[in-house]
């Protein structure tokens, strides 16, 4: 499928130059167009879903993804400069949204975000609640408030249980690992593989399995960029300003408040957020789906629940996975998009056993099976290092001879 990336003259901010815009629509053209907007910020539309795109096409969506302001081919302005921080404003995207919207002539469209970019959804349907059909909030994010829904999932699964992999955590923080690393370590593994890929990275915490993760989940190596795919540098600013990421600690352990807070130095602080998606989504009168992973701490079940126990016409749709389908389960996202294009979102509840049978496709959703093959190698030499020390008998390494 050949894509011709497309762009639009935008306005900057605090006096710099304008900017192109870029996106890109695929697909047949017919039916309500679906446009995707995906999380971070910084996640890029272009590079890393093409092949969401691919089967998107395949599946008849008419798919529009935007090139959010300040990542990818939308990073500088006309002088070839990177777009200043005055210009990184939540409402300054949705109008971007909107003039993509009003450049290919689409009058109303099936809203789909995920995490931030669910935010940014919900933050449409508020201000321009005329120019969307339906909407698809995968892995909701709708509050700064929440951080108290997401410490009490952690804090449930890895600190107050009483079983092994609470057992494990507790140990590493006993045994002087930082908590915040903790955290983000255990917790990517946990959505990427739930307690099959926590429990054998507890046991060799030595092994590739956590230093992989570690690379992947810990924010310590400063401002993360890889250009065309995530680049945080200049859209953290809405991420600290707009969305408080750098979080207020409660002081107790494994608080998620505390994954941002060493990048904090970098942004500006909190000023608060520009809108009340709790109370606006009670009175979006189109039909919205709200799609929710059992593994999901970043955004836990209980905000899916309350989304969609507020908005007047809603589908709750759960699914085996942890953060952003958009990512680790697209063809899940896909069908459930699907659906609601054709008015079928009632149907969704019942789906759900299908849609976690779906093969998971793409270079994040492959990242789980890697990760656990990586454990059980970590696991056999684990074994293969205790075989040739011998067995332990009262406390004395027996040598075999």
């Amino acid at each position: 499928m050949r894509e011709t990336p497309r762009s639009i003259r935008r306005p900057a901010a605090g006096g710099a130059p304008a900017f192109d815009l870029t996106y890109v629509r695929t697909g047949p053209r017919g039916a309500t167009p679906v446009v995707v907007i995906p999380g971070g910020p910084g996640l890029a539309s272009l590079l890393p879903y093409r092949g969401l795109r691919r089967w998107a096409a395949r599946g008849g969506l008419d798919l529009v993804m935007v090139e959010h302001r300040g990542v990818g081919r939308s990073r500088t302005d006309l002088d070839g400069r990177p777009l200043p921080a005055e210009a990184m404003r939540i409402a300054s995207v949705l109008d971007d949204l909107v003039a993509v919207l009003d450049a290919e002539g689409i009058d109303r469209a099936v809203i789909v975000g995920s995490s931030y970019g669910s935010y940014l959804a919900m933050a449409l349907g508020a201000r321009h609640p005329h120019r969307v059909a339906s909407m698809l909030l995968d892995s909701a994010l709708q509050s700064t408030r929440d951080v108290g829904l997401e410490r009490e999932r952690v804090r449930g699964l890895f600190w107050d249980a009483d079983d092994e992999m609470a057992r494990g955590v507790r140990g590493l923080v006993a045994a002087g690992v930082a908590p915040r690393v903790v955290l983000d370590i255990v917790r990517a593994a946990y959505e990427l593989g739930g307690s099959d890929l926590v429990l054998p990275l507890l046991r060799h915490r030595a092994g590739l399995t956590w230093r992989a993760l570690g690379a992947y989940a810990t924010r310590d190596g400063g401002l993360p960029r890889i250009p065309g795919i995530y680049e945080f540098d200049l859209v953290g600013t809405i991420a600290f300003r707009e969305l408080g990421y750098a979080g207020t600690p409660d002081g107790h352990p494994l608080d998620p408040a505390l994954t941002y807070l060493p990048l904090a130095h970098l942004f500006p602080a909190f000023v608060g957020e520009p809108d009340d998606l709790v109370a606006a989504v009670r009175s979006f009168d189109f039909p919205l789906v709200v799609l929710s992973g059992d593994r999901d701490l970043r955004t836990p079940p209980a905000i899916a629940e309350r989304v969609a126990a507020s908005a007047p016409d809603a589908t709750l749709v759960r699914i085996r996975n942890g953060h952003s389908a958009l990512d680790t389960h697209p063809l899940a996202l896909l069908n459930a998009t699907r659906r609601l294009v054709r008015g079928q979102q009632a149907r969704l509840p019942g789906d759900e056993a299908a849609l976690d049978r779906l093969p998971r496709k793409g270079a994040s959703a492959s990242f789980p099976r890697l990760l656990l093959a990586v454990a059980h190698l970590d696991a056999l030499r684990h074994g293969r290092v205790a075989d040739r020390a011998g067995p332990v008998r009262h406390g004395r390494v027996r040598s075999r001879r």
